[in-house]
């Protein structure tokens, strides 16, 4: 039974549609793209933001993560897709997966630059704030550039999320590498098992290489780290 799921006639269908699925997997791309681009910049400014010494800053960024982290992606995306026209604002599906993923992502991304910025030790502020620096000249200048390398190891596991997250548009017929393999698998063809595996595989071929290069770096750290403690 199981076997007739693998039958060469059903691989042979697949790859006579090699174009279309081709096409879906460079939609998950731009959307991933311009999802991570909006998500690291607002997770910057957020995490710098939250880091500041105005309560009201951080209040409103508590409120931004808090919303995008307690609220399922899916809600968020229905929201957009069916509520919004009702107030006349009309967005295609790939823009509401760059922005939808893209403002769910940068909620997560500006608690990692937060919590990297929070591991500097406090007389570096004092320090740059004796000499005359201005808050965004000590982050600019001395605060960040040291937090980018602790970060990059969740930075990139974020990245990893974001491209699985980008699957959520299947929900709203996107034509994504997710909606597409399950719209060729259900119509007509009925080949759930390589329409799936290729999917699967793809996904993997793109997120494989981060999560690989996010150990290695933080292997790296730890022990550069021990290391200077030697």
């Amino acid at each position: 039974m199981i076997g007739q799921i693998f039958t060469p006639w059903r691989w042979a269908e697949l790859l006579s549609s090699w174009q279309d699925f081709a096409f879906a997997f460079l939609t998950t791309l731009q959307v991933a793209f311009f999802a991570l681009l909006l998500a690291l910049c607002i997770g910057a400014i957020a995490g710098v933001l939250s880091a500041s010494r105005s309560r009201i800053l951080r209040a409103i960024v508590r409120v931004y993560v808090e919303f995008f982290q307690n609220t399922p992606l899916a809600i968020q995306v229905f929201f957009v897709y069916y509520a919004l026209p009702y107030a006349g604002i009309v967005l295609y599906e790939v823009p509401i997966g760059i922005l939808c993923v893209g403002l769910y992502t940068g909620a997560y991304i500006s608690e990692v630059v937060r919590t990297g910025i929070n591991s500097i030790p406090k007389g570096q502020f004092d320090a740059a704030e004796s000499q005359g620096f201005s808050y965004v000249q000590t982050m600019a200048l001395i605060i960040l550039p040291q937090t980018v390398k602790a970060i990059l190891p969740p930075l990139a596991n974020q990245c990893v999320n974001l491209i699985k997250n980008t699957s959520i548009l299947a929900m709203i017929a996107g034509g994504d590498l997710m909606y597409f393999s399950n719209a060729w698998a259900t119509n007509g063809h009925f080949s759930y098992g390589p329409s799936y595996l290729i999917c699967g595989l793809l996904y993997f071929i793109l997120c494989f290489p981060l999560t690989h290069w996010a150990r290695s770096y933080e292997e790296k750290l730890k022990a550069s780290v021990q290391g200077g403690k030697a």
